[in-house]
């Protein structure tokens, strides 16, 4: 297991689940990954956009610091595509290296072609324009979640999970220990133990049990 000094791949080896149930806030389900094998983890910059119009993300884009993975809330109108190849080139210029966006993408060959990882509510033609106000650097809400500036952004093919900066170890200790125990109980498993007297479950509403 990485150390806590390497957070972003201590994050990455326990996963989005684990550290979901470990003290981190997982993102509604509708924030999936664009293309398979996408994974990331890193700083959150947070952006807002005016529903409709794309525009607070050039800026994001242009201003986040390298290694922040970009996190959009888009208000209501999610069926858009607010990020494709060109947005991707620009990031990965300025070495960003992720985006989670409460809404729609596109160009989603062109993404995992880049290997650029992108979690998003889906794949959407239509653009977005690029004029209205929107805001940057500033808390927004994302998959149903508070995300501020700095948080943690974990994403891979479970979904998204956010931990808040100021409980990093926390989660990351109690995520070890999770995994830990899982780990026991695989092998408690393959030895023939079942999950009902592992987990202390009790059968007895299941008709037939």
């Amino acid at each position: 297991m990485p150390s806590a000094s390497d957070p972003a791949a201590a994050l990455l080896a326990l996963g989005a689940a684990t550290l979901g149930e470990s003290g981190g806030h997982p993102m509604r389900a509708r924030i999936a990954p664009a293309w398979p094998g996408a994974r990331v983890a890193g700083p959150a910059f947070p952006a807002r956009c005016t529903p409709g119009d794309n525009l607070a993300i050039h800026v994001a884009v242009a201003r986040a610091p390298a290694g922040s993975v970009v996190v959009v809330d888009v208000g209501i109108e999610r069926e858009l595509g607010y990020f494709g190849e060109v947005l991707t080139t620009a990031a990965e210029a300025r070495g960003l290296i992720g985006l989670v966006i409460d809404g729609g993408v596109r160009d989603v060959a062109a993404l995992e072609a880049h290997h650029f990882p992108v979690f998003a509510t889906g794949v959407a033609l239509k653009g977005a324009t690029k004029t209205l106000p929107g805001a940057i650097g500033t808390q927004v809400e994302v998959g149903d979640v508070p995300v501020h500036p700095g948080d943690w952004i974990v994403g891979d093919a479970d979904g998204v999970t956010v931990v808040p900066r100021d409980r990093l170890e926390d989660v990351l200790t109690a995520g070890r220990a999770r995994a830990d125990n899982e780990a026991r109980l695989f092998g408690e498993l393959q030895r023939g133990a079942t999950t009902i007297d592992l987990l202390g479950l009790d059968p007895s509403p299941i008709e037939g049990a």
